[in-house]
């Protein structure tokens, strides 16, 4: 999916993964993250949202909920983590990492709602008045306030599948006065849904959701209960091509993720300012009845693999038609659509969610000078390996 515009953007990025794996300093099934192209993308995007006044909260949990690129955004300025489950909360909680937005795809278990209220998240997501009513337990028992976003939905709105939650807009006033006059601790700071923007192929742009539509209406209610300065939090495709469109629709709190890496599905289409910083990296394990295959680990169902390059260096490297495993097997390896030599590297690009892998996370610095170095080693759940 990345292949072309990685050779065309980063190309000292593919350099380097061959280099790494074909020297024996990577295994298979690695991704490798060019540190410099990631910090620099997160400098431009958060430099976009500062014209236009747009909180950002950064979302890591496709990079492996890495602590160390988590510190990087955090000394950038970035506001602080959105945690999509509580595990990726507990990573971050236990590097220091500030919490902005906690609970908005996977709410927070009744065993840690007291020691998350007690870190200090600038907001927690919450679809039920049963997980207010036990953040407004723990902050009494704290003596704090917390604030809270509203996960709303309406009519028409797109919601992914394992992620079905959200108060209706016609359950908002109510839910919200039931807050307002029974829960004193906590706070109602805005709104929020997903995903809000999505890439639009027909218009080659991302383009708002009808979910942007109910998040709107839901703030107008809120607005006419006197609540004020809310948060309207209005995630995904976040990247600088967006936060225009955002501010001018009327967000002003984005999430992102794979805009850090450079890839959204825009920016497989169309240059962006942010360029392509990650890359798969695999080997050549055996052939069978006409066909190479390389380990697997990382496959992530909605990746749109394509193309891999396969040899011992970008130079004279061949790309190859990759066949993925079909989604109900294990991904143990990847199909490619020729024979190849057993050892040869195998790098691809595409849409990756790590969390959900079992692959290692490799970070590289010093890529943009020339001189690349290893700085860590991580499993896909942000554990330094070592």
């Amino acid at each position: 999916m990345f292949v072309e515009q990685t050779i065309k953007r980063n190309r000292a990025l593919i350099d380097t993964a061959f280099r790494l794996h074909g020297t024996g300093q990577i295994l298979p099934d690695s991704y490798v993250v060019d540190v410099d192209a990631f910090c620099s993308n997160g400098k431009k995007i958060l430099e976009e949202a500062g014209k236009h006044d747009i909180r950002l909260y950064f979302m890591l949990k496709q990079l492996g909920r890495n602590p160390y690129l988590a510190q990087r955004l955090v000394q950038m300025g970035y506001a602080g983590a959105v945690t999509v489950d509580f595990k990726e909360a507990q990573t971050m909680m236990d590097h220091k990492i500030p919490i902005g937005n906690v609970g908005h795809l996977v709410q927070i278990p009744e065993s840690m709602v007291e020691k998350i209220v007690a870190y200090g998240p600038e907001v927690i997501t919450v679809y039920s008045l049963d997980k207010v009513r036990s953040i407004q337990q723990a902050a009494a028992r704290l003596q704090k306030q917390q604030g809270i976003l509203l996960r709303v939905f309406g009519e028409g709105d797109m919601i992914y599948s394992g992620q079905t939650a959200g108060f209706h807009l016609s359950e908002v006033e109510k839910t919200a006065e039931t807050i307002r006059r029974e829960y004193p601790n906590v706070q109602i700071k805005g709104v929020t849904s997903f995903p809000c923007f999505l890439y639009d192929e027909k218009q080659g742009d991302i383009a708002p959701t009808e979910n942007l539509n109910t998040v709107l209406k839901a703030k107008e209610i809120l607005e006419g209960m006197g609540f004020s300065e809310l948060l309207i939090n209005t995630p995904s495709t976040t990247c600088t091509a967006t936060i225009g469109k955002m501010a001018a629709l009327g967000g002003n709190s984005g999430e992102p993720g794979h805009g850090l890496t450079g890839t959204t599905p825009l920016h497989a289409h169309q240059d962006q300012p942010e360029i392509p910083a990650i890359v798969y990296v695999s080997e050549i394990s055996h052939n069978f009845m006409g066909n190479a295959y390389c380990y697997g680990g990382g496959h992530y169902r909605r990746s749109h693999v394509k193309h891999a390059l396969v040899g011992t260096a970008l130079e004279g490297s061949r790309a190859l038609e990759v066949i993925p495993p079909s989604d109900e097997s294990i991904d143990y390896h990847f199909g490619l659509s020729e024979e190849c030599k057993v050892g040869e590297t195998v790098v691809m690009a595409f849409r990756f969610q790590i969390f959900v892998t079992r692959s290692d996370v490799v970070l590289v610095e010093g890529i943009s000078s020339g001189q690349p170095r290893i700085v860590g080693v991580y499993d896909s759940l942000g554990r330094k390996k070592g």
